[in-house]
């Protein structure tokens, strides 16, 4: 059964960083684009980041580009994002999710799997 945890969400104050990880079962990880969404109270799931299969192709929403790095290691099936300058707009609810088609990435409806979702609070 395909399956994605995340991990390392937890209460920064601006400025901060975190490192989320998203650990993936069940599926041929290197088969799947990755990427990472997030969703605030009150507001739709959003578009944070994307990495492709070998990690070639990586694409940024424009509000995390310059703060935020994500990337991926096959041999351990995790997609990690390293968050850095946080700001308390970045509070949100962060999922991973999986694409096993040659997509965009930066699009809700691409993905096949998502993960549970890790708390994210930025204090200012």
């Amino acid at each position: 059964q395909e399956r994605l945890v995340e991990s390392g969400g937890g209460l920064v104050q601006a400025g901060d960083s975190l490192r989320l990880s998203c650990a993936a079962s069940g599926l041929t990880f290197s088969n799947y684009g990755m990427g990472w969404f997030r969703q605030a109270p009150g507001k739709e799931r959003e578009f944070v980041a994307f990495i492709s299969r070998k990690g070639i192709s990586i694409k940024y929403a424009d509000s995390v580009k310059g703060r935020f790095t994500i990337s991926r290691d096959n041999a351990k099936n995790t997609v990690s994002l390293q968050m850095n300058s946080l700001k308390a707009e970045d509070t949100a609810v962060y999922y991973c999710a999986a694409d096993r088609e040659y997509g965009l990435g930066t699009l809700l409806n691409e993905y096949d799997y998502w993960g549970q979702g890790t708390q994210v609070t930025v204090s200012s």
